[in-house]
């Protein structure tokens, strides 16, 4: 299963590695490809749940574009 989130906020390549440790810190998933040009995060794994993912890019103090 694999999720696309459009991120906010992000502006560097610190910014890139702060999203990038907040969704694999999140169980279920396997692999993350955080995009700094296209602001998205590519989620693979299995049983992911979107709203959990949208949450820890939140808490990493990044925003989730609708």
């Amino acid at each position: 299963m694999q999720i696309t989130l459009h991120v906010n906020g992000m502006m560097c390549p610190m910014c890139k590695a702060r999203v990038e440790k907040a969704l694999a810190a999140v169980e279920g998933v396997q692999s993350v490809e955080v995009s700094l040009e296209e602001k998205t995060a590519a989620v693979c794994g299995e049983a992911l749940d979107a709203a959990v993912l949208k949450n820890a890019v939140i808490n990493a103090g990044y925003e989730i574009a609708e």
